[in-house]
């Protein structure tokens, strides 16, 4: 066949295929084009998930009847006055959105700018273009997309419900909304829940209002600060707590000169900074952006402009990687005020509460049951003050407490309720300690959280004048499979370093001499196969930098040498593992993201008993 020049509106349609796959892309691309107007206010609305109706209205400058006629146009747009592509500040410049979209579908523009007397519109049906007619309008501009693709059929059958094609819509504006905090938008329609974002005031505290309103209310209690700058590089906005976590990535969200973008590189710097403190299967919620020099990002490599490319990529991934972790660390203490929500709501009751009854009513069922014939309260003095109290008369129908210790506990400091985790008040099955604040009381998990402050003291260790060992005095042999041991010994130079010792003897099996002096006397059998599994992964991952490789198996060793669920522990050592996570960073979860302690403020607790 030979070669010709294909129809002008058939190119349309064909450029059209990657600018608008999906009616999510058309608002995408007509609300940037509003935001680049100036608008400080946007509509939106959509039906049939975009397919029938997609109608955008805003405040912005408008376009005379001249730029109007040529908006309509491919590649032609005001937002390249020198033709300098590699300096660009605003979020289109192509000039394809609006020619792509009146290929395929119909479109319809009433526009006004402010010292006109009347509008313009114009119409573009199929690629077809109509003539430019004087319209009544406000200030601003008015886009209507009507049967989105029914000049491509085909594409049709590609999309997908219209429940699930508005609620890409949504989360396209959310994304907006996120990187534009000043602009109100505004979005209703079918199969959406209609939402308004009233504008915020520029600086922090606007943002994070925009952000509580976006990712839910609970996201400001729980939100570490972020501003910091270097090499003309500044990165601010807000991160989730290591133990405010999500199931899926959706929650990260990056502004790049007010673009969102969906960027592998920072995708990928945002796991490595929770990599030591959130499981891998988790994801956290957080929303920076980053301000640069235009010319040092290239926003034309991908065509729907989601992905960008730093002339530097490693700068700008460590830098994001050190804020994360510098802030990660200086709020590590604290643990998620959801994590204690979720608590209380597993106390509350199910269904309706219930209806109130007299003490006369209730004191029966209680005189005359079997299991409490012998109970009476505790009216001593010194109840208040000797941790969880047993009953004052023997119950034999009842099981022994699983803890109380009130035997050793020496005399209470009331000054200990003023540290952030307050006082040991007693140790229950073995492997919660039950602490007193001013405010409430909190449950620590003794094994989660001394798993953490090993973990830490280890790091600081090899950092410093590297990790202590101590000599066993009976050298102890653990049997692997060969495959591993192989694997063992050849890292045995770099696990000497983590403070392992260890020898060959014989096929598949190690002689342990000396471990590090943080983990004597845990299991060291389970210690060395810990530490063969997170070699294997080494092996397949290598890409990872070394560091984190070290820390990966310093993760592993730390949990044994923790304090064990169900050891019983002194008041002493209650307190003194509550000051020392206190001092550690980190502390507000363990080498596996899960929290190490959970707080119940006392007017939570008095909801809970009716009191308030």
């Amino acid at each position: 066949m030979p070669v010709r020049r294909l129809d002008p509106i058939l190119v349309d349609r064909i450029a059209a295929g990657e600018v608008v796959e999906r009616p999510a892309a058309a608002v995408k691309e007509l609300v940037e084009n509003a935001i680049d107007a100036g608008a400080t206010s946007i509509e939106i609305a959509v039906e049939a998930g975009g397919r029938r109706l997609i109608r955008i209205v805003d405040d912005g400058h408008g376009m005379t009847p001249g730029d109007l006629e040529l908006a309509v146009e491919r590649h032609a747009t005001s937002k390249l006055p020198d033709g300098d592509l590699s300096s660009i500040d605003t979020l289109g410049f192509r000039g394809e959105a609006l020619p792509s979209i009146g290929a395929v579908a119909r479109l319809a523009i009433t526009t006004r700018t402010a010292d006109a007397e009347t509008g313009s519109s114009i119409v573009v049906e199929a690629g077809v273009k109509g003539p430019v007619r004087p319209a009544s309008a406000p200030k601003g501009t008015r886009i209507e997309v009507t049967d989105l693709f029914a000049a491509t059929p085909a594409r049709l059958k590609f999309l997908k419900s219209d429940r699930s094609e508005a609620q890409a819509v949504a989360e396209v504006v959310k994304r907006l909304a996120i990187a534009h905090p000043t602009i109100r938008f505004t979005l209703a329609g079918e199969h959406i829940t209609p939402f308004t974002y009233p504008p915020e005031p520029a600086g922090e505290h606007g943002f994070l209002r925009r952000l509580s309103r976006v990712l839910g209310s609970d996201f400001n209690e729980n939100a570490m600060a972020i501003g910091v700058e270097r090499e003309g590089v500044r990165l601010s906005g807000f991160a989730s707590l290591p133990t405010y976590h999500r199931g899926t990535g959706a929650g990260i969200h990056f502004t790049v000169n007010g673009r969102p973008v969906r960027d592998k590189l920072l995708l990928g710097a945002v796991r490595g900074a929770y990599a030591d403190v959130m499981a891998s299967d988790r994801h956290p919620v957080l929303a920076l952006m980053i301000d640069l020099d235009p010319r040092n990002v290239d926003v034309n490599v991908h065509p729907a402009k989601t992905e960008v490319r730093f002339r530097d990529p490693a700068f700008v991934r460590g830098f994001v990687v050190a804020a994360l972790k510098e802030a990660i660390t200086r709020f590590g203490f604290r643990s998620a005020s959801t994590v204690g929500t979720r608590t209380l709501e597993s106390l509350r009751p199910q269904g309706a509460p219930p209806r109130p009854v007299s003490v006369a009513q209730r004191a029966p069922s209680i005189r005359h049951s079997s299991a409490f014939a012998g109970w009476q309260a505790p009216l001593d003095a010194g109840y208040r003050s000797s941790g969880l109290a047993e009953a004052q008369t023997a119950l034999p129908d009842l099981a022994a407490p699983s803890a109380d210790s009130r035997a050793s506990l020496p005399d209470y400091d009331p000054g200990q309720d003023d540290s952030p985790l307050g006082a040991a008040r007693a140790q229950i099955h073995g492997t919660y300690i039950v602490a007193q604040t001013q405010d409430g009381i909190v449950i620590v998990d003794q094994h989660a959280a001394h798993e953490r402050l090993v973990y830490e003291r280890l790091k600081r260790e090899r950092a410093s004048s590297g990790i202590s060992r101590q000599l066993l005095l009976i050298p102890e042999v653990v049997d692997l499979d060969p495959v591993d041991a192989d694997r063992v010994m050849a890292e045995a130079e770099t696990l000497e370093s983590l403070g392992l010792v260890l020898e060959p003897f014989g096929p598949g099996a190690l002689l342990v001499r000396e471990v590090p002096a943080a983990l004597a006397g845990g299991r060291i059998k389970a210690l060395v196969q810990d530490v063969a599994d997170a070699l294997a992964e080494w092996g397949q991952g290598a890409s990872s930098p070394v560091e984190e490789r070290l820390d990966a198996v310093l993760s592993r060793m730390s949990c044994h040498g923790s304090v064990r669920a169900g050891r019983r522990m002194k008041p002493e050592e209650m307190n003194a593992l509550l000051r020392e996570m206190e001092a550690t960073p980190l502390s507000g979860q363990c080498n596996h993201g899960r929290p190490t302690y959970v707080e119940l403020k006392l007017s939570d607790i008095e909801r809970l008993f009716g009191r308030r």
